[in-house]
């Protein structure tokens, strides 16, 4: 395993890391005052920001193939951490923001031309949003094979009837369509009942009821997370992603890159959070000596470094992995980097907060806002239980006779 950077992405990495300091970071107060003023849709200023991406050659790394930048997962992982260190912006900016990226991901792999056409090329572009439709408030959707939302056959349509929510981005005015998955047939094997299929927004049938809050944060700045009903909602049979049964098959390949893209962005913000303990720490006084000089936080800091360098160290194994033996091959380290990477940073924030005081749950600081996201990939593309029950059967495994 080289985890050197070849050429190209240290050169990707000089042109993110100079968008960064010169771009992103300086946004950031403008960003977020527009965004407590435009509803629920991005803030006016993310088209420029997008603009300058497209310029400087920073759009669509996270997609491999000729429609996106070629990369291989070992190649994106050091970018999608610089990205990682403003997440609320960086990935928008640059056309890698979730849940746009798995779902362009599932449309190159499993679209027809015509839904590639439709959905992927202006996804690309960065016209449109969209939004994934799993996740149902009447089932432990931990279980995706208890997805309970029913997609009908009749005749040369389809007919969804079902309630989501926490949908991301749904709340966007620019999400122009919805990946729904739901049960085509009840009576087939668990892993074969569900499908989905595209629902373009404004199908009569489908409401957005109201976004959901994230320990308070309604994250209305790249459309929120929405609960959505499905009521006699038609669309052609064309609009099946794959074939019938294929769903849970497909929700398994979109996962993987997303999980692996989730984990890369936290090391960026865990160093983010690891340099604003040090320079508040440096810069604080309490019983006659600075912040820093206190042991207790200096073991923090200690073991932040610790931290970091491990879970990087797995991501980059996973990453150099799915490229090389491929998802399934990667399977056991995909799911301990969803393990072990949200439960390192949330310590390490928590521990950064710490240290900034009032200050590191208010408004103010990005500290409390990192906090509540890395919280809620605890149990988003699945919780950490199902991860080590999966990884403990396959401990077990190898010594079953």
């Amino acid at each position: 395993m080289d985890f050197g950077f070849d050429t190209r992405t240290e050169e990707l990495r000089e042109r993110l890391l100079a968008f960064m300091d010169e771009v992103v970071l300086p946004a950031e107060p403008a960003f977020h005052e527009q965004a407590a003023g435009s509803g629920w849709g991005p803030p006016p200023m993310l088209e420029d920001l997008k603009a300058e991406a497209r310029r400087r050659g920073l759009w669509n790394l996270f997609l491999p193939g000729e429609r996106g930048a070629g990369l291989t997962n070992l190649q994106y992982a050091p970018l999608a951490e610089i990205m990682g260190r403003s997440p609320g912006i960086a990935p928008a900016a640059t056309n890698c923001a979730a849940p746009d990226t798995g779902n362009m991901e599932l449309l190159a792999q499993f679209g027809s031309e015509w839904q590639r056409k439709e959905y992927l090329e202006p996804l690309l572009e960065g016209e449109i949003r969209s939004a994934f439709a799993m996740t149902e408030p009447d089932v432990a959707s931990s279980d995706a094979t208890n997805i309970s939302t029913s997609i009908r056959r009749d005749g040369g349509e389809y007919v969804i009837d079902g309630r989501k929510w926490y949908i991301t981005g749904a709340m966007n005015p620019n999400c122009t369509v919805f990946i729904v998955m739901g049960q085509t047939d009840p009576e087939a094997p668990s892993h074969r009942r569900q499908s989905m299929v595209l629902v373009p927004r404004g199908t009569p049938g489908l409401t957005v009821r109201r976004g959901m809050t994230v320990f308070g944060y309604d994250d209305a700045d790249h459309g929120g997370h929405a609960e959505v009903a499905f009521e006699g909602v038609r669309v052609p049979v064309d609009n099946l992603i794959g074939e019938e049964g294929g769903g849970f098959a497909i929700a398994q390949a979109r996962l993987g890159p997303g999980r692996i893209h989730h984990c890369m962005r936290l090391i960026g913000m865990a160093e983010r959070a690891v340099e604003m303990m040090c320079r508040r720490a440096l810069s604080r006084t309490a019983f006659g000596k600075t912040i820093a000089q206190q042991g207790v936080v200096q073991d923090w800091i200690a073991e932040s470094r610790v931290r970091i360098e491990q879970i990087r160290l797995l991501v980059l194994k996973t990453a150099w992995l799915m490229d090389t033996v491929g998802n399934r091959g990667a399977h056991t380290e995909i799911q301990a980097i969803k393990i072990a990477t949200p439960a390192a940073v949330e310590w390490i924030l928590d521990k950064a907060i710490q240290v900034h005081g009032a200050a590191g749950v208010s408004q103010d600081f990005p500290l409390a806002g990192m906090w509540a996201g890395v919280r809620s990939l605890r149990f988003a593309d699945g919780p950490d239980e199902v991860h080590k029950r999966s990884l403990a059967y396959r401990e077990l495994k190898k010594h079953m006779e």
